[in-house]
């Protein structure tokens, strides 16, 4: 495999997620085992205008593919979005030597890539790191396994409670635009209800749904909401209005919140960032730039990262039909 490519600088940047970690080994081993120089830019965009930067070699990333969270630190940089923040970020990057960069974040880490590839000419290869996994060109994002199984684990012991108190929980995840953790997680969990943006139920069948529920014999029942629901303005205002028209009920909220983002990587998200790693530092020395490595149909591939910042995901229609199934 040929390449000019001498050092590699690889950040996080953006939302945190589980996953990280081993994909900032993977890039830092994959550079070690070509004989590429790696820097690891802490902070993100704003650490690159800054030029804190480390060295990283092999032995650098010793026990961090268990970690969650990200050893490089992550923001959000307000300086970079200006043409004279990103003229800072260059020129520390041609003064350290750095022919390329990987960027593991969300699309808004991407748009960055893209604007500053365009720019400058550097080239860039993103590794998609969110929870959401709401980033088009890949079937799984780092993070988005590890966070499932968290809300599930944290679903089933709300589970508990309510069984002991025949109380009605809704239980609200993240997932602004999509609702892929609401979905996958409801479904996982065993939820009566599961409500994403994508699918407004609207407030009268939630309430004739949850009469059913009760009337089948049920004493207690688990609702999960994705935060981008749009079937009331808030999770606090469809407690209100349960409680208004099923006085039977009593109901608690549980917002799970940035827990979803942390803990240990599952083994999936482990070996999912094991090969991103090797994808983009591999690809960069092929000569490809602005590029998003992702995996499909369980192979890894690569798309252009334009598409990746403006395509969309869509929901699983069959496992939503899946769901309503369940929910009988």
């Amino acid at each position: 495999m040929s390449t000019t490519i001498k050092k590699i600088g690889v950040m996080t940047s953006g939302g945190d997620s589980p996953g990280m970690n081993p994909a900032i080994r993977s890039v830092v081993r994959t550079c070690a085992y070509h004989n590429i120089e790696c820097v690891g830019i802490y902070r993100g965009y704003q650490g690159l205008i800054e030029g804190d930067f480390k060295y990283l070699d092999a032995r650098s990333v010793n026990n961090i593919i268990n970690k969650g969270g990200t050893i490089l630190k992550s923001a959000r940089s307000q300086e970079f979005r200006t043409k004279e923040g990103r003229q800072k970020a260059y020129d520390n990057a041609v003064k350290e030597g750095i022919d390329a960069l990987v960027v593991i974040g969300g699309d808004g880490s991407f748009t960055g890539a893209m604007i500053f590839s365009d720019e400058f000419g550097v080239s860039v290869m993103g590794i998609p790191g969110t929870i959401d996994n709401d980033i088009h060109g890949t079937d799984s994002t780092l993070g988005y396994d590890t966070a499932l199984n968290t809300v599930v684990e944290a679903i089933d012991k709300i589970r508990d409670t309510a069984s002991s108190h025949n109380r009605l929980f809704f239980v609200e995840v993240m997932g602004r635009d999509v609702g892929h953790i609401a979905l996958n997680a409801g479904v996982g969990a065993g939820a009566e209800e599961i409500l994403i943006p994508e699918e407004n139920l609207g407030k009268d069948r939630l309430i004739e749904s949850l009469r059913r529920s009760r009337q089948s014999g049920k004493s207690s029942s688990i609702v999960v909401v994705a935060e981008g629901d749009k079937t009331g303005s808030n999770v606090f205002d469809l407690k209100n209005y349960v409680e208004e028209n099923l006085p039977e009920y009593e109901v608690r909220v549980s917002v799970l919140g940035h827990m979803q983002r942390g803990g240990s990587p599952s083994c999936w998200d482990r070996v999912l960032a094991s090969r991103m790693g090797v994808k983009a530092v591999e690809s960069l020395m092929e000569g490809k730039t602005n590029y998003m490595v992702g995996i499909k149909e369980n192979k890894m591939s690569l798309c252009p990262i334009d598409k990746a910042v403006k395509g969309k995901t869509e929901i699983d229609m069959e496992l939503l039909r899946v769901s309503d199934i369940m929910t009988t």
